[in-house]
């Protein structure tokens, strides 16, 4: 499972506070990616390197990855070059 892992990131008040205090970004990801597939497309795609992934299944069935970043990359600098911020 190596193409279209990480389809787009989830964009909510929750996420937005993650991405400002914890250092973190959420993504919905492939439903049968497993974490360490997430892990690796992320830090390919964006060249930074992830400390953990959380995953959750939300009511609408779709996957979400909790993907936080390692030592000093800032999730607040991925998102702003995607435009989320």
């Amino acid at each position: 499972m190596k193409k279209n892992v990480l389809f787009y990131p989830h964009i909510t008040e929750k996420s937005i506070t993650l991405i400002e205090s914890g250092n973190e970004i959420v993504f919905i990801v492939k439903r049968e990616a497993d974490k360490k597939c997430i892990k690796n497309a992320f830090e390919k795609t964006f060249n930074v390197k992830v400390s953990r992934i959380s995953t959750a299944i939300d009511r609408k069935g779709r996957k979400k990855a909790f993907i936080k970043m390692k030592g000093k990359e800032k999730a607040l600098d991925i998102a702003t070059n995607l435009g989320l911020i």
